[in-house]
């Protein structure tokens, strides 16, 4: 990609070209659907099965063998103990311990994406329980500000639910607070341009 992307440097891109990548910036560009992927092949450390829309057909037709196949990473599984423990640890005592909930060992990242026209954009993308995993996801919400202040809770509160069935009484406070917001709202740039 940096080969075709800076042809034109006489002597080829440097290592210097890439170190906003390590903070989600420069060229790394991502959809929602992209990073829930990237949160699956974590979960299962290096594989994932393509994104599709479909389960089975009505007609019992089968779907697609591409869609159904395990799609292994070029990345050597020992790689992805770090990361996971690290993303445990985001939720345990980083910048997502306002989700800690012990018994479901959320592993996530909290991500604030500038956003030149008004509010950064929230994001988060996780998996859960950190052992044997059963779901992942990710969240983006527009205009909403830190990743850990809106993005993450909603995931946390949606991965509850999905595993336990119920969202545990002592955190309706934070559904309450999510409920507060109005995350449909323009930012006022956007506002004035509709009009």
């Amino acid at each position: 990609f940096y080969d075709k992307l800076y042809n034109y440097v006489v002597n080829g891109w440097k290592s210097t070209y890439v170190l906003s990548l390590g903070i989600g910036q420069g060229e790394l560009e991502l959809t929602t659907v992209q990073m829930a992927n990237l949160a699956c092949i974590l979960a299962n450390r290096g594989y994932y099965i393509p994104p599709h829309l479909v389960k089975a057909f009505s007609d019992d037709r089968p779907i697609s063998e591409e869609y159904t196949k395990q799609q292994w990473m070029r990345i050597d599984t020992q790689h992805y103990a770090p990361v996971i423990e690290g993303m445990a640890r985001v939720t345990r005592s980083g910048t997502a311990k306002n989700i800690f909930i012990p018994q479901l060992q959320i592993c996530g990242k909290t991500g604030t994406s500038q956003n030149p026209h008004g509010k950064d954009h929230s994001v988060f993308y996780a998996f859960a329980p950190k052992d044997n995993p059963k779901i992942a996801i990710a969240v983006y919400v527009e205009n909403a500000g830190f990743g850990a202040t809106i993005a993450a809770p909603i995931a946390s509160l949606m991965i509850e639910k999905y595993l336990t069935g119920n969202v545990e009484e002592r955190r309706d406070w934070l559904i309450k607070q999510l409920q507060k917001l109005d995350m449909l709202e323009y930012p006022k740039e956007d506002r004035l341009a509709m009009n």
